[in-house]
């Protein structure tokens, strides 16, 4: 055990605040945080990126924290700068599964609902088709290396140990969380508008024609309608999610960027 003696505190204070950083970004991001990688993999996996990282940062001053509490204010606001990343991209993926559930709900398919492992819930097919081509598409954009990058830029504007938060994060949330919602009206506009047409057309129809059971027709005619419109518009779909998912990085990283607000206990 004589290797712990030579252990430099410094170095290792360092290493344990980008480790946090790191860990909070893992746990969150899309991709790094599926319930489909192991909890140990994710672990590995942040002690490797702070591994790679903390010798760039061996010439970052970090002031001694001097009390449990001051190291434990340290670790919150690298948790948070972390969190923040990985949650301002999972707000944008959000929209997607919110285009899912509406598609659902206008095509009277909410029946055909699976369990989700990812938010332990029950949620649509629709959900769960526009989650899995997000996620495809995330992928093939380069979308974890857009969220690697913007991590390592915030430990230029953000030095670990400078134990601050941005002061604007909550704006720029409010601010992810609209570009969400539009986001999620965007993608399920061509189903849910053919879907309001179909209706109106079926209601037509059973005005001229009242012995035709249009209850069994409008149920087929809005699910053939639903699986077609969903088909020809889903490429078109995933476009609009690319073209939102570096202008939000860019959002969080302008934040980051914004004055700090030192959270330093006592």
């Amino acid at each position: 055990m004589d290797w712990l003696s030579q252990l430099d505190a410094q170095k290792f204070l360092l290493f344990t605040l980008v480790f946090t950083r790191v860990g909070g970004l893992v746990i969150t991001a899309p991709i790094f945080s599926a319930p489909e990688v192991p909890a140990r993999v994710r672990a590995l996996l942040a002690v490797a990126l702070a591994a790679l990282i903390t010798p760039t940062q061996w010439d970052v001053a970090v002031a001694d924290p001097g009390s449990t509490l001051n190291y434990a204010v340290f670790l919150a606001s690298e948790l948070i700068v972390g969190l923040s990343l990985g949650l301002g991209i999972v707000a944008l993926f959000s929209g997607l599964l919110l285009a899912g559930r509406m598609i659902g709900q206008m095509s009277g398919l909410v029946l055909a609902d699976v369990f989700d492992p990812a938010s332990g819930i029950s949620v649509s097919v629709f959900s769960r088709l526009m989650m899995l081509v997000t996620t495809a598409v995330f992928v093939a954009i380069g979308g974890h290396r857009i969220l690697m990058a913007g991590l390592l830029d915030t430990f230029v504007t953000i030095p670990p140990g400078s134990a601050a938060v941005p002061g604007s994060m909550a704006d720029t949330f409010v601010l992810l969380v609209a570009q969400s919602f539009t986001l999620a009206v965007r993608a399920a506009a061509p189903v849910v508008a053919s879907l309001l047409l179909s209706t109106l057309a079926l209601g037509l129809i059973s005005r001229t024609l009242p012995q035709l059971n249009v209850l069994a027709l409008g149920f087929g005619v809005n699910a053939l309608l639903t699986f077609g419109v969903l088909g020809l518009s889903l490429g078109a779909a995933a476009w609009v999610f690319q073209e939102q998912v570096e202008p939000a990085v860019d959002i969080l990283l302008s934040a980051l960027d914004a004055p700090l607000e030192t959270t330093r206990g006592p």
